[in-house]
C-alpha cells in the first residue's frame, strides 16, 4: 500500500467514525466518549497526512508514532463503546474494530522496519 492508500484509507477510517458518532444519542456519558473517539480517529487521519511531509526520518517516525498511539486509542474507544453498550456489536462496527485494528498493526510494523533500517 503507498501513501495515497494509506492517506485515503485513514480519512475513511475518520469519516466511518464520526458517521458512528452521529447516530450516538445524547447523554452525559456518550457524548464524552464519543468526544475522545472522533479526536482519536480524526488524529489517525491528520497525522499520517502529516507525517507524510515530514521533514526527517527521525520525524517521520516520531509522526508515525502518533499514529500508532491514536490508532490504538480509537480501538480502546471502539470496544469501549461496544462494552458499556453505546453501540451495537453490528457487522458495522466490527467492521470498524477491525479496521482500528489493522491500521495499528500496520503502523506497528512500518515503525519496527523504519527503526531496523
Amino acid at each position: 500500500m503507498n501513501k495515497y492508500e494509506m492517506i485515503d484509507r485513514t480519512k475513511k477510517f475518520s469519516i466511518a467514525v464520526y458517521k458512528l458518532v452521529e447516530t450516538i444519542p445524547n447523554s452525559r456519558g456518550a457524548n464524552n466518549v464519543c468526544y475522545q473517539i472522533l479526536k482519536s480517529s480524526s488524529s489517525v487521519a491528520a497525522n499520517y497526512r502529516a507525517a507524510c511531509r515530514a521533514k526527517s526520518k527521525a520525524d517521520f517516525i516520531n509522526k508515525l508514532k502518533i499514529v500508532e498511539e491514536e490508532s490504538d486509542e480509537s480501538l480502546f474507544w471502539l470496544e469501549y463503546m461496544r462494552d458499556v453498550e453505546l453501540v451495537a456489536n453490528t457487522e458495522s462496527h466490527m467492521k470498524l474494530v477491525s479496521e482500528a485494528d489493522q491500521l495499528t498493526a500496520i503502523i506497528t510494523k512500518s515503525l519496527k522496519t523504519l527503526r531496523a533500517a
